[in-house]
């Protein structure tokens, strides 16, 4: 029997796939898989000739959303899903998840299609506090900055911000910073074939004057473990309303290669006790390298789609 071909989508300036899972082909060898690495936009690739297709480095799909989309619904056996990462690759999925109950977190909403003043763009934004500016559609921290409400250069700095991201078409996401982020960071589960496989601690990214414009931002581990009963019962929360989300917009339920879901602890007495703030289906880091056993437990997940 031959072996299955697997080929990992990857995007043209990580060739050879993020440093993070330089060491998933030959993990993917030793499970009796022929591994390839391809670039997602590349011409000449025949997708049809692998067995499996996986998600993995395609940070540059922001930039042309439509194509990475037409690509994902061209390819036979992919994982994750392309209606799936339709979906996902359009953060306002978060108010859809709101809306069916998940604590996420409170976002204003600047819409592309609509014409705003300085002002108008202003009153949007917080009265007091750090502030989060970002687009709808983005990958790896691309036009991320956090801001003072209170200062007014920094203001009139999101103001210009939010004004360049609308000029571009691209809807922009305005969310207060939680302040626990700064002291316990944030925390990320990896769902792998459905089940929580692991945790990953990360410290607080965004300092007081972050701004990324156009480079793909790193994300610091501090710690990875399996996930604990609390983080279990979290997770399974945000899972049962995910895939009642997914039942209602696909007309059935689909098994995730992988799912990783970023959240931090609330503070206040009374609030939730999570917000979840990201949700990801598609090019996030499952941080393979923190731990040898994740990237096992990543192609052991791989091994059973692939011989399924």
């Amino acid at each position: 029997m031959a072996a299955p071909i697997v080929t990992l989508a990857t995007s043209a300036d990580l060739p050879n796939l993020d440093a993070d899972e330089a060491g998933l082909p030959d993990a993917l060898r030793a499970r009796g898989i022929e591994p390839r690495i391809a670039v997602w936009n590349d011409p000449n690739v025949d997708w049809s000739a692998s067995d499996l297709t996986v998600v993995r480095s395609v940070r540059d799909y922001a930039t042309d959303r439509e194509a990475f989309l037409a690509w994902a619904g061209s390819v036979p056996r992919l994982l994750n899903q392309a209606n799936l990462m339709e979906w996902n690759s359009d953060k306002h999925y978060l108010k859809e998840l709101g809306e069916r109950g998940l604590p996420v977190i409170p976002t204003t909403w600047l819409e592309a299609d609509v014409e705003y003043s300085k002002h108008q763009i202003h009153t949007r934004f917080p009265a007091h506090g750090d502030f989060v500016v970002k687009p709808a559609v983005s990958s790896g921290g691309r036009g991320t900055g956090r801001y003072t409400a209170t200062d007014a250069m920094s203001r009139a700095d999101a103001i210009k911000h939010a004004s360049h991201e609308l000029r571009h078409g691209r809807s922009v996401m305005v969310q207060r910073y939680l302040s626990e982020i700064d002291r316990s960071g944030e925390l990320s589960i990896v769902y792998l074939n459905g089940l929580p496989a692991y945790s990953v601690e990360k410290k607080a990214m965004l300092h007081p004057r972050f701004r990324s414009v156009d480079e793909v931002q790193d994300e610091d581990v501090v710690t990875s473990s399996p996930a604990s009963e609390q983080e279990f019962r979290w997770g399974e929360q945000i899972r049962s309303v995910l895939h009642k989300y997914i039942s209602e917009k696909c007309g059935r339920d689909e098994l995730l290669l992988y799912n990783r879901v970023d959240i931090v602890r609330g503070i206040r007495e009374g609030e939730s006790e999570f917000y979840v703030m990201e949700i990801s289906l598609m090019d996030g880091s499952l941080y393979l390298s923190a731990d040898p056993e994740n990237l096992n437990k990543f192609a052991d997940a791989i091994a059973v789609r692939a011989f399924w």
